[in-house]
């Protein structure tokens, strides 16, 4: 079973393979065509130690996708904060992930706007 993160908590899934497009972190963004018809891309995270999708989130930003973009797999609750500020719109992760870090781990970690130490410099200065 599959498990949607948001900042509201855990969610089910509603996306369908039909109507996403799946990444692997090793993507040049450069390659991609940001086609406006395109609405949700999902980029999977082998390893937690993995931070390529991170960069990879980023640059589809930069890049004008306006879309959902949602990291898959191998995402721990500690990542969370850094896959928002990436880009991303929510994380998926299996069931047995969810059951040994609750959504109230997740949660704590949804305030991801307030604790930004850029945020924290600029309002230092």
């Amino acid at each position: 079973m599959t498990v949607i993160v948001t900042d509201d908590g855990f969610r089910p899934d509603t996306w369908t393979e039909n109507d996403v497009i799946d990444l692997g972190p090793e993507t040049d963004p450069e390659t991609l065509d940001i086609n406006p018809a395109i609405n949700k891309i999902r980029i999977d995270f082998p390893s937690f130690a993995d931070g390529r999708g991170f960069t990879l989130a980023r640059l589809l930003r930069l890049r004008g996708y306006s879309g959902e973009l949602r990291a898959k797999g191998h995402i721990i609750c500690e990542q969370y904060a850094m896959a928002r500020r990436s880009g991303f719109d929510s994380v998926e992760i299996d069931q047995s992930l969810a059951d040994r870090q609750p959504e109230a781990l997740w949660l704590s970690r949804a305030n991801w706007q307030k604790h930004d130490y850029q945020e924290r410099l600029r309002a230092s200065r």
